[in-house]
């Protein structure tokens, strides 16, 4: 199909595999845009994005603006003539302008099956909300938020232990792999793109307090977030003015008990009482301690068992 000339955007994790398939692609990859350096760590070192620290190991040029309304932002990117620009989880809405630049349009790896779990956190989102299947959509962008029609899919089943972590990775390979199967069907107009079709949702920026357990809700939601929140923000409550992670559970169903109160299960196990079943704590980690398993904890917490939890 001859070798087009991309720009690609992206930033975490998920964007990785997409941007290596182009790397070793026929394509020329003339320049990586990502999100800016940011400070990490107590010495405040800079942090680079793992899109930067691949594109600069491959000596691609990076650019990193704020925004595009940058003064000049556009104009260079216009001049560097990309026919394409792939994004991928690059978390920043592109404006009219860029859109309009590539002659083969902008394309967006989402990792979901819109229009369902529109927006920036759709991996959480499906594993919250208990779907069975999820997804990689390829869209050509427009000004609205993941709203552009679709060039392809490819349905992923999301396993009953799966968490963000597991599953960002498995659907980063997976768009990779659609990526590299969309791109010379679309070059050679063999792609017709479609409407989305569906009842669309919307999912949120998350922050530190989403992953504070709230102990009213039934154990298998409760133990979805703790999954869902797997890297961050965690899943968590508190215990004698510490911070408790909780890192692994498992949902248990029964009799309706006073939500936050920590009671013993069969053996050695412990487990907190939920407005819908108990949920069974399997791996936890105190505020400066390292992770154990929750029996291990036990033995070394007394008056755990029988405390009332925070809700």
């Amino acid at each position: 199909m001859g070798a087009m000339r991309i720009v690609f955007m992206g930033a975490p994790v998920f964007s990785v595999p997409a941007l290596e398939r182009l790397i070793f692609s026929e394509h020329q990859l003339i320049a990586v845009y990502t999100q800016p350096d940011k400070p990490a760590g107590r010495g405040r070192d800079v942090s680079y994005t793992p899109v930067k620290r691949v594109a600069l190991k491959h000596g691609l040029e990076v650019h990193q603006p704020k925004s595009f309304k940058e003064s000049g932002a556009v104009e260079f990117l216009a001049q560097l003539r990309p026919d394409m620009i792939v994004v991928a989880a690059f978390g920043k809405i592109l404006p009219e302008e860029v859109i309009s630049i590539p002659p083969l349009s902008c394309i967006n790896l989402h990792p979901s099956l819109l229009p369902r779990h529109r927006g920036p956190t759709p991996i959480p989102a499906a594993i919250i909300a208990g779907d069975d299947w999820t997804g990689v959509s390829i869209m050509l962008m427009d000004q609205g938020v993941d709203t552009g029609p679709i060039l392809a899919q490819r349905r992923v089943a999301i396993e009953p232990q799966a968490t963000t972590q597991s599953l960002t990775k498995k659907l980063a390979q997976i768009a990779a792999q659609l990526l590299e199967e969309t791109l010379p069907l679309w070059f050679s107009r063999a792609l017709s793109p479609q409407p989305q079709v569906g009842d669309a949702t919307y999912t949120k920026i998350l922050s530190k307090e989403d992953g504070e357990i709230d102990w009213h809700l039934p154990a298998v939601d409760i133990e979805r977030r703790v999954r869902a929140f797997d890297p961050w923000p965690g899943c968590y409550t508190r215990w004698q003015g510490k911070v408790l992670k909780i890192l692994e559970a498992s949902p248990l169903s029964g009799k309706r008990g006073e939500p936050g109160r920590v009671i013993s299960l069969a053996g050695s196990e412990v487990g907190v009482q939920t407005g819908g079943g108990v949920l069974r704590l399997r791996r936890v980690q105190l505020e400066g301690r390292r992770e154990m398993s929750a029996e291990e904890f036990l033995r070394g917490q007394r008056g755990f068992s029988g405390a009332l939890l925070p809700c």
